[in-house]
Order: C-alpha cells, then structure tokens, then sequence
C-alpha cells in the first residue's frame, strides 16, 4: 500500500527546509550546517521511497558531510603553519575555532586569529610573528568555509545528478 501524497508533501517540505538551513548553517555559527543538510537529503531521497538515491549514494553524502568539519578544523590550523606558526599556534588556532563558535559571527572570524596569536606568545615569539601567525589562522579559517561551502555544493550537486540521470 503505497504513501498518500500528504505524507509525501511533508516529506518535500522538510527536505526542503532542511537543505535550506543546512547551506545556511555553512556560514552561521552555532549551526550544524553539514548534517542539517544531509538529513534534508535524507528526506528528499525517502519522498521517493529510495527509488532514485539509495543507500550508497547516501553513504557518500553522509562522508562529505563529515568531510565539512575534518576541512573546518584543520583550515585554520593549516593557514596559521603556512604563515609560519608554530605546532602550539596551531593548536591556539583550532581551539580559537571552537571557542569563537560561541560568539556569533565575529567570534568566527577572531577566535582562530586570537588563538594562534595566544598560543604564539607563550610559546615566547615576538608580537609580529605572533600577529602574523593569527593572519594566517583568520586566512585559512575562510578558505575552510569556501571549502565546506564547495562540499555542499558538491553534495547537492551528487544528489541532483543521481535523483536525475
């Protein structure tokens, strides 16, 4: 006995909804944007019964979403070595990350810069390297939001083709 198109109407309405969220929590802090996406997904696939995208294409999907926060956390790291940080700038860069999702939008852009810088300092290096090192940390945390937002691009993209070819 097949679904009625109520439930098959909601199922839509959610998926919608929960992609739109999912890309918006790619930017706004405090919003698990990649999982929120991918349980849209997981809607849109369901609506269908699973009859387009099965369970290996959402395997996929469900790897990419988690490929956001691997590329999230290391970015800002990454950017504050490139700049010539230190393994302890590093690390004051990847918990500025964490620490700054709790301050809204400046804190997204701050955190990663301060905690290198911190973590620069006491690890006895001059307020310019230091600074320099922050820059980089700051730079690299916005290359990861590019890269998390081609990943959910991607991951749309991935989901149409299959839905579709």
């Amino acid at each position: 006995m097949g679904r009625n198109s109520v439930m098959v109407s909601l199922l839509w309405i959610l998926a919608a909804g929960l992609v739109f969220v999912g890309l918006l929590g790619l930017v706004m802090p405090g919003v698990p944007g990649a999982p929120i996406l991918f349980l849209g997904l997981v809607a849109a696939a369901w609506a269908e019964d699973f009859a387009f995208v099965g369970l290996r294409t959402l395997l996929v999907l469900g790897v990419m979403s988690a490929l956001t926060y691997v590329v999230d956390l290391a970015a800002a790291a990454l950017g504050a070595e490139v700049f010539g940080g230190s393994k302890r700038a590093l690390l004051g860069a990847a918990i500025g990350a964490f620490a700054g999702l709790f301050f809204g939008l400046p804190g997204i852009f701050i955190g990663p810069f301060l905690g290198a810088m911190i973590a620069e300092l006491t690890n006895r290096r001059s307020l310019e390297k230091a600074g320099i090192a922050g820059v980089g940390a700051m730079l690299g945390f916005l290359m990861g939001t590019v890269a998390k937002l081609a990943l959910a691009v991607s991951m749309v993209g991935l989901f149409l083709l299959v839905r579709f070819w």
